[in-house]
């Protein structure tokens, strides 16, 4: 079967996309990044997914500033000129429009940095501590038109410790963010991702469903 062609977008540094370009070499791996598009053209990504051999472009979204509609069709010319399945959002900080995210249903995933449904939006760290929660961590989810409400592929918990900073919880939350991104769109790319309602259903998972995947510490 043909490796299923993806797009990553990003905002910024790109940690989860070179997660994903690294899990993306193993040839058993179902999915390859055949580009990476950035809204800024100084995102640190780029140099990155270059030096990995990944085609990349700048669609900035400065020069659209009036226009969200030409920013997103440049956008989707910039995905279709690569033929790409699926789009991968990894720290991509613009909101899709209902348009744009519909074109692409079931085909568009993000990675959020908490156990959504809870801390939506930014700065999710500085809400679970000062939410009290004792366990915190990240979630994988298709995109819907209403911001970090998807159905739900992959999530990973961290435990809250004493003493924890915004700082030290988001070092660790990137860990198993980079595990689970790689799991979600293998997942997706090898077709066992199947949603009812607004949950997601992973066919050949324990327990055929997706409660909770926290893959082990790879060592």
């Amino acid at each position: 079967m043909p490796r299923k062609r993806v797009a990553i977008l990003i905002s910024g540094r790109g940690s989860n996309m070179s997660a994903l370009i690294e899990a993306a070499k193993e040839q058993s791996f179902p999915a390859e990044i055949v580009v990476v598009i950035a809204n800024r053209p100084d995102a640190g990504g780029l140099v990155s997914a270059r030096a990995a051999g990944i085609a990349t472009a700048v669609v900035d979204h400065t020069a659209f500033a009036k226009d969200r509609e030409g920013f997103e069709r440049a956008l989707q010319a910039a995905i279709e000129a690569h033929a790409a399945d699926i789009v991968c959002l990894a720290g991509f900080m613009r909101l899709l429009t209902p348009s744009f995210v519909n074109r692409w249903q079931g085909r568009l995933i993000n990675i959020h940095p908490a156990l959504l449904p809870a801390f939506k939006g930014l700065d999710t760290h500085e809400h679970a501590l000062k939410s009290g929660t004792r366990i915190h961590g990240a979630s994988v989810h298709f995109v819907v038109p209403e911001m970090d409400s998807g159905p739900i592929i992959a999530q990973a918990a961290v435990p809250v410790l004493d003493g924890d900073t915004p700082a030290a919880l988001a070092a660790r939350v990137l860990a198993v963010e980079h595990r689970i991104y790689p799991l979600a769109l293998r997942l997706l790319a090898e077709g066992r991702v199947r949603t009812v309602g607004n949950r997601c259903v992973i066919d050949g998972a324990p327990g055929a469903d997706n409660t909770l995947l926290n893959p082990p510490e790879k060592t």
